[in-house]
C-alpha cells in the first residue's frame, strides 16, 4: 500500500474511531500526515487502524516495524533514531476515561526496517487490561522521530508502578523533548471475558 493510501485510511479510520478530533488531537493533529507507516503486531496478528483483539492475545510485547520515513532528507540520515508509545485514551473506561493517556509501553532508540538498532526500553510492556464489563478500549501506537543527540532515561517518562503509569501526557512529553510524530496506529482490546 503506498503512503497516500495508508494516509488517507489511517485520517478516517481516526476520524471514525472518534480519536480525531476527539481525545487523542493533542497527540494526533487533524493536519498530521505520516512519513512512514507503522508496522505493529501480536504473535502473527498484526494491527491494521483498529484491528479487535482481545486482552489474551496481547500478553507479550508487540514487533514493531517501519521503513525509512518517505521524506528524502531523512532517508539520508543513518543515525535518525525513532520513539514507540503505547499509550489507552479510554483508561479506565470509554465511558470515564479519567487516567487517560494510560502509558503502556515505551521503547527509544529504534531503527527503521534495515538498520541495526534494538532500542532502550523506558517503560516496561504491560499489556492492555480492560475490565470484562468494560467496552472495548482503543489504542494508540505512536511513533516519533527523535532529535540528534536526544539520550532520554527511565526516569524521563515516570515510573513503571501501576499508579504511576496512568494519566501520562505524550504530547506534553512530545514537545519537551523535541519528538516528531511521524506514524500512527491503533487497535481495540476487550477483555477476555467482554461480551458485546
Amino acid at each position: 500500500m503506498s503512503l497516500t493510501t495508508h494516509a488517507t485510511n489511517l485520517a478516517f479510520s481516526l476520524a471514525h474511531a472518534n480519536l480525531v478530533p476527539g481525545p487523542a488531537s493533542a497527540l494526533i493533529p487533524a493536519t498530521f500526515a505520516p512519513t512512514t507507516q507503522l508496522g505493529v503486531s501480536f504473535g502473527d496478528k498484526a494491527v491494521d487502524l483498529g484491528t479487535f483483539f482481545r486482552a489474551g492475545e496481547c500478553k507479550q510485547a508487540p514487533r514493531i516495524s517501519f521503513s525509512p520515513e518517505a521524506d528524502t532528507n531523512i532517508q539520508g540520515d543513518a543515525d535518525a533514531s525513532y520513539l514507540f508509545v503505547l499509550t489507552d485514551p479510554d483508561a479506565p473506561t470509554p465511558d470515564d476515561p479519567k487516567f487517560a493517556f494510560w502509558r503502556h509501553y515505551v521503547v527509544s532508540g529504534l531503527k527503521p526496517a534495515g538498520k541495526d538498532g534494538e532500542g532502550r526500553i523506558l517503560t516496561k510492556y504491560l499489556g492492555p487490561g480492560p475490565k470484562d464489563d468494560s467496552k472495548p478500549h482503543r489504542y494508540l501506537f505512536l511513533l516519533y522521530r527523535e532529535p540528534a543527540g536526544l539520550s532520554l532515561a527511565k526516569e524521563d517518562v515516570g515510573g513503571e508502578e501501576f499508579v504511576q503509569r496512568r494519566s501520562f501526557k505524550p504530547a506534553e512529553f512530545a514537545e519537551k523533548h523535541g519528538l516528531s510524530p511521524v506514524g500512527v496506529n491503533w487497535m481495540t482490546c476487550a477483555g477476555d471475558g467482554w461480551v458485546a
